[in-house]
């Protein structure tokens, strides 16, 4: 599923083309993805502007005139393509041999500058909705989501007041949405590697016993926003489906220091350890015994 990089790569790309324009035609060539289209959708879209292009957490969000918000998730496989006004639809430029597959194109935005903008999710575990900006913080997706990990908010201090306590394993606490949204397997490998601890560390051993950060709090946070921000700079990771909107592969994964990398040597220097696969909570975790501890 992507991640918070991924999600960041998508929304960059959608931003120039829909930002200021409106949606002349919506097609919605099925009722439902993952959970059923908005009742009416394509008519609540059409005419309105997209006034801005967000992100919250792994959730894309468009700012509509009308007063709504345009909820998008990508799911396990969904992705947007772009065709500008004046360019053909060219497979080696825009598209990869999966999104040849014009039947997995669910939504279709014709936009009022003269972009198209597909919606391709071959597993249709993606999702679509509507619902008004007053009520966006407080809706179910919304509402119980920690802070943005890239944001002036997050921080050692609040990353160990949510971790106090807690009983679970450090891997699994920062994989959970409340604590910090837009995490996910790879990146919480990744950034515990950088910091050096083991993902099987108890969560709460990250603040003292008055919840206030240690030392391991702070290399952390220093350790997620490294890791996202170079991940973003990359244009994401591109395992399985990921595209960039123009359909470009990210090339984060490239760079990956232990995901999908069980039995290599660490890449710490003077590590004399190898990467190790183990299973957490159901999900892959990879690491290295030596240096994380």
């Amino acid at each position: 599923m992507p991640e918070l990089p991924e999600v960041e790569t998508v929304r960059r790309g959608l931003a120039p083309v829909m930002e200021g324009a409106r949606f002349s035609r919506v097609e919605a060539r099925r009722g439902d993805l993952r959970w059923p289209l908005p009742k009416d959708f394509a008519k609540r879209l059409e005419g309105t502007r997209v006034e801005g292009i967000g992100r919250r957490g792994k959730y894309l969000l468009a700012d509509l005139s009308s007063g709504d918000v345009l909820m998008m998730h990508l799911g396990m496989s969904g992705s947007f393509h772009i065709v500008r006004a004046g360019e053909k639809e060219s497979p080696g430029k825009f598209h990869h041999e999966r999104s040849k597959l014009s039947v997995h194109d669910h939504v279709v935005f014709h936009m009022s500058n003269g972009a198209l903008v597909s919606y391709n999710d071959p597993r249709r575990f993606g999702f679509m909705k509507l619902t008004p900006r007053s009520e966006l913080d407080a809706h179910p997706l919304m509402k119980a989501m920690g802070p943005e990990p890239l944001g002036n908010a997050f921080g050692a201090e609040m990353l160990a007041q949510a971790c106090a306590g807690k009983k679970t394993s450090l891997k699994a606490a920062l994989s959970d949405q409340k604590i910090v949204a837009g995490l996910g397997n790879i990146y919480v490998c990744e950034a515990l590697h950088r910091a050096h601890l083991s993902p099987k560390r108890r969560a709460s051993t990250i603040a003292d016993r008055s919840a206030k950060p240690n030392e391991r709090a702070n290399v952390l946070v220093d350790g997620i926003k490294a890791v996202l921000k170079d991940a973003i700079e990359a244009g994401g990771s591109s395992l399985r489906d990921h595209r960039q909107t123009d359909g470009n592969l990210g090339y984060f994964q490239h760079n990956f220091r232990v995901y999908d990398r069980a039995g290599k040597p660490c890449p710490t220097r003077g590590c004399k350890g190898s990467i190790k696969r183990i299973v957490q909570t159901g999900r892959s975790t990879f690491y290295c015994p030596v240096c994380q501890k």
